[in-house]
């Protein structure tokens, strides 16, 4: 197959063809340096900065926060490194989970990834369409009801028309909105570090505090491990786990770490409760406008990855539809979510407590799931995973016992040490508070060590 035959297949604005189906080798293309990008624009996104308000006010000091901060952008070495598992097989990442979990037991989390995935998306369409309202009411174009639905409707557009094009164009796109953006944001650290308060004793926060803090900082990134894959599959075989791990992980770590300490920052000078009139209140008035237009073009570049990869879920999930068919229905639900959101005053706080929670269940998933790519060294049958009952990874009728066993196991850690709005965990108590949701990654991941360690590496040999 020639160059611009190659070039065809996955190029900037035009739809791209392919979905969950590999990736052939002759039609791969691109290099670790546009892992950088995708992820460094996709989190310059204004909800670090509520983040890292969010520890400080869980009582946490200007550098016990940041520290916070840190280690949660440390989280992305983990994340791209899970993309090798895209490179090997030329598909989505919840394809390959087929290999943990079985092709049956694959299904639920796969129908949970796609409810969070397009929660996170009108969560962020929300947060960009009401940047953009008060954007209109201060230039005197738009306000009322008929000023937050012109909003919507620029805000949906915009990020329906990237993720609906498909791969190359998020790539391109989230490239030139990340020189844009980062820009801003820089404009917007210069503006709030001068006036950071680091003297501020911590109230006491204690572990209850800090687990808080780490909880929030490293939900965003755990987020993301359904998704490495999805934009590492049509890179060339030859991309070295090196290569794509550092490129990935220092464009995530960057965008992160700098609005997370950002936000600690404001929060030492302003009230945060309202994150976007609090930072606001530290700009001077002719950057006001500059700043909400960066709060929703952060907005967008978050929501353009979580719609793209939701539309491979569709697939994942059985949808007979071709992947751009398929991110219709994830945006008219995204669509309705919106308008749920922005006229039905409670819906956000309800989505948000609900989407909070079910972190239960994905640091588990997230810990079974980097568990076997680890005891496999990512080598996959690709074939396989496609395969359905005729391949390896059907297990028994579907489901694979010692996957779902680890998943269960840390589900349970997960739900007795959770500390949420809707559900707390018998153990949170007796342990002064402290929120150990995430280590439910850890336990399964142990677990399903323990339980798979000789069998998926005859998995592996075999593949």
């Amino acid at each position: 197959m020639g160059q611009q035959e190659t070039a065809d297949v996955d190029e900037v604005f035009r739809v791209e063809t392919h979905g969950i189906d590999p990736i052939p080798d002759a039609e791969r293309h691109g290099s670790a340096k546009d892992l950088f990008w995708l992820w460094f624009g996709s989190n310059l996104t204004f909800t670090y900065v509520i983040n890292g308000a969010l520890a400080v006010a869980f009582g946490l000091s200007f550098w016990q926060a940041t520290a916070v901060v840190v280690i949660g952008g440390l989280s992305f070495f983990a994340i791209s490194a899970a993309g090798l598992s895209g490179i090997r097989t030329g598909t989505a990442t919840l394809v390959i989970s087929r290999a943990a979990f079985g092709v049956r037991g694959n299904f639920p989390a796969g129908v949970l990834n796609w409810v969070v995935s397009i929660g996170y998306t009108i969560v962020n369409t929300v947060v960009g369409t009401l940047a953009l309202e008060v954007f209109f009411a201060e230039i005197g174009w738009q306000s009322g009801t008929a000023g937050r639905a012109a909003a919507l409707l620029v805000t949906l557009a915009l990020t329906f028309a990237v993720a609906m094009w498909g791969h190359a164009t998020v790539q391109f796109a989230e490239r030139w909105m990340a020189y844009v953006l980062a820009a801003g944001f820089g404009a917007l650290l210069l503006f709030v570090l001068p006036g950071t308060d680091t003297a501020a004793p911590a109230a006491a926060p204690g572990l209850s505090g800090w687990s808080l803090a780490f909880v929030v900082m490293l939900a965003g990134p755990f987020s993301y491990l359904p998704m490495p894959a999805d934009y590492t599959r049509y890179l060339p075989r030859t991309t070295t786990l090196k290569s794509l791990t550092w490129m990935g992980a220092l464009g995530g770590f960057l965008s992160s770490v700098a609005l997370g300490v950002a936000g600690v920052a404001a929060a030492t000078q302003a009230d945060m409760t309202d994150a976007v009139a609090g930072a606001e209140s530290l700009l001077p008035g002719w950057f006001q406008p500059l700043f909400l237009a960066l709060v929703l073009g952060g907005s967008v570049t978050n929501s353009i990855i979580t719609l793209y990869s939701s539309s491979l879920n569709l697939q994942v999930l059985g949808i007979p539809w071709s992947r751009a068919r398929a991110i219709v229905i994830s945006a008219a639900v995204t669509a309705l979510g919106s308008l749920a959101a922005l006229f039905l005053t409670d819906f956000t706080t309800s989505l948000l407590s609900f989407l909070s929670l079910l972190i239960i269940v994905f640091a588990p998933w997230g810990g079974v799931f980097l568990a076997d790519m680890l005891l496999r060294r990512c080598h996959y049958d690709a074939d396989a995973l496609h395969a359905g009952s005729a391949g390896a990874y059907w297990y028994r009728s579907g489901y694979h016992p010692a996957g779902l066993t680890a998943l269960l196991a840390g589900m349970t850690f997960a739900a007795l040490t959770c500390d949420s709005e809707l559900w707390t965990g018998p153990l949170v108590a007796p342990l002064g508070g402290a929120d150990l949701t995430l280590l439910g990654s850890v336990v399964s991941g142990l677990a399903y060590w323990a339980l798979t360690r000789r069998r998926v590496a005859a998995y592996a040999a075999a593949a």
